[in-house]
């Protein structure tokens, strides 16, 4: 088998959304950036449902004309049955942070189109490449060892970001994850069209539906053309399936809800049951000698608040920020990469934090409002209303994200 040797400023282990903004950024700033992505897109994925935190990357990378033009449904806010509220309530993304809307999308043709924008400022992707181990040099990683076309090759490079997913290709070698031992939930979910619809001031909104003994809950999110991602969600150990009938179990707990119910009747599924277990964590180190991580690589945070692709992306500013630093100043590494950790870290258990205290069903919805006013801590959110509409929708960790490295700029000024 033909083995062959190439050199980069930065080679990025995967090409989702955290590792396509990571290297499309990069490459803006003209560095050499290889992506290595073991699918080939498009691909489907699950997790179609944005928020409007994301947006100041695609505005940075130049994509939302592009989202807008794709056609995606529009998603102005939240729709809940939550807590100790009796029916429905909701929010809207105006109400705290510069954008009324998000997206709901189809994750296939939208990570491809942020993988081909990656291609687009500069970034060199192969697709089907299958990363098999690090290289080093003595406890450094000095690039990786992958499989594409037939052939292995081996990528040398300043850095190694590892944006692979849960699978954590490279991550795994060097760090292990602690897992969130209250968040181990199993998901099951399918696709359906001729659905029902929510109040006309709530169109477009994400509807979450927890079931009648809090059991669980379902996620609702319109794609368009009538047509509906649904799916619900519950703790591991309370889930029993019978003789793997996806479907029965589904059914079943959907009669538990009331809202979600109506939208779903006289409907008709149109695809398969699929299911997942989205078991929480978060890698005990998101950086070593040569590596550091980004998106779900780092962190996996419950999708009760579809807070995960948007987590990714944010943290792809200030890394591509800060690898652009440590390649003109490679004496840096160490202290710009904890900085990097320290604030995403930061950042991420918020999130998680607050997910579990949203958990807690027995609350009003004034309760989730304050707490997460205090987890926002920004005064730009001037009541807590707009602080929890601020931290749902990922606006309160721009503000972590995207000045990072202040401190560092401000020691360095003359």
């Amino acid at each position: 088998m033909q083995h062959t040797t190439s050199h980069w400023d930065v080679v990025v282990v995967g090409g989702g959304p955290a590792g396509a903004c990571t290297a499309g950024l990069l490459a803006r700033k003209g560095r050499r950036v290889l992506v290595l992505e073991k699918e080939r897109f498009p691909r489907y994925h699950v997790g179609e449902s944005m928020i409007t935190g994301m947006i100041s990357v695609t505005d940075e990378l130049g994509m939302t004309d592009r989202l807008e033009a794709e056609g995606f449904e529009h998603k102005p806010g939240l729709s809940l049955v939550w807590g100790k509220e009796h029916g429905l309530w909701d929010l809207k993304f105006k109400e705290a942070g510069p954008y009324a809307y998000s997206y709901h999308v189809d994750r296939d043709r939208f990570d491809e189109m942020l993988l081909d924008r990656a291609a687009e400022l500069g970034a060199t992707v192969r697709q089907e490449a299958s990363v098999r181990e690090p290289l080093m040099e003595g406890d450094r990683v000095c690039g990786v060892r992958y499989q594409h076309g037939g052939e292995m090759h081996d990528a040398r490079a300043s850095l190694v970001v590892d944006a692979s997913g849960q699978a954590r290709v490279v991550a795994r070698r060097f760090s292990d994850v602690e897992w969130h031992q209250d968040l181990k939930n199993l998901a099951v979910w399918s696709y359906f069209t001729g659905c029902g619809s929510l109040p006309e001031d709530q169109h477009g909104n994400i509807l979450v539906e927890r079931n009648k003994d809090c059991s669980g809950w379902f996620w609702g999110i319109p794609l368009g053309e009538d047509r509906m991602s649904v799916g619900f969600v519950a703790p591991t150990e309370d889930v029993k399936i019978e003789r793997g009938d996806l479907q029965g179990f589904f059914h079943n707990k959907l009669q538990e809800t009331e809202i979600m119910r109506d939208l779903l009747d006289g409907s008709e599924c149109v695809s398969e049951y699929r299911t997942a277990r989205d078991w929480s964590y978060m890698a005990h180190d998101y950086y070593g000698p040569g590596w550091v991580s980004v998106g779900d690589a780092s962190c996996f945070v419950d999708p009760l608040l579809s807070s995960g692709v948007c987590l990714g992306m944010l943290c792809s500013v200030p890394l591509a920020d800060g690898i652009d630093r440590i390649l003109d100043a490679p004496e840096k590494e160490a202290r710009i990469l904890e900085r990097y950790a320290e604030g995403c870290r930061t950042f991420h258990q918020g999130i998680t934090d607050y997910v579990l205290f949203f958990y807690e069903q027995e609350r009003d919805k004034e309760d989730y409002f304050e707490r997460a006013h205090s987890i926002a801590n920004n005064p730009l959110f001037n009541s807590p209303r707009a602080g929890f509409v601020g931290l749902v929708s990922g606006i309160a960790g721009m503000e972590t994200v995207f000045h990072m490295y202040d401190d560092e700029e401000a020691a360095a000024a003359p």
